[in-house]
């Protein structure tokens, strides 16, 4: 690709880098941004240069945070009894959007993966552990939600995790996994059927 000008390669160049965006995308983004007006483009700058330098982790589920503790762990209106185990901060975001959840959560950072180099060990699963042990009283954890992907590598991680909390025999649960609404049969993969089917709940009409 051929730039008239290598100020807009090089802005192409690290907009490509996004994940998703080609060089054509990337190319339309930095020409769009030449035809607003200059204090969009610091708009953006400054947004960006500020989520690098001022974003926190929380320092007890890990989710992204403006201060030490996120504003999930610090609300009183959250059972603190319920963990929800996610691989990253995506999963946070999604489960929050169904307004189904009400209890805490813990960002893994990952799932084990040999192939990738990924073990126990480079995941926030110690953490998780100490959260369950130095629970105490009304604050008891009594469950944990592995909300995990349904993958290989998910299901060793989630193996690996309720062997880890059986000495605290606390209640360790998985999200559902079955067929979506308005999918067809004939066009699921055996193992979500077979899934299905398994973890198959009552049917009432009341």
């Amino acid at each position: 690709m051929n730039f008239p000008s290598k100020l807009i390669e090089d802005a192409v160049t690290e907009i490509s880098r996004l994940p998703g965006i080609g060089k054509k995308t990337a190319l339309r983004l930095a020409l769009h941004l030449l035809k607003q007006k200059e204090s969009v483009s610091e708009d953006l700058a400054n947004a960006i240069l500020s989520l690098r330098k001022q974003i926190k982790y929380c320092h007890t589920c890990f989710n992204v945070s403006d201060s030490e503790t996120c504003s999930i762990c610090r609300s009183g209106r959250r059972d603190r009894t319920i963990i929800c185990v996610v691989e990253d901060i995506p999963d946070v975001l999604a489960i929050e959007n169904t307004s189904q959840f009400n209890g805490l959560y813990h960002v893994l950072g990952g799932i084990i993966s040999p192939i990738q180099g990924i073990g126990p060990d480079d995941l926030k699963i110690e953490a998780l552990i100490s959260r369950i042990a130095g629970s105490e009283g009304e604050e008891k954890v009594s469950e944990i939600i592995l909300a995990l992907p349904a993958t290989m590598e998910g299901d060793t991680t989630s193996f690996f995790i309720t062997r880890r909390l059986k000495e605290f025999g606390v209640k360790v649960s998985t999200i559902a996994r079955g067929i979506p609404i308005g999918g067809e049969l004939e066009y699921t993969d055996e193992i979500t059927l077979g899934r299905s089917i398994l973890t198959r709940v009552n049917y009432s009409v009341d």
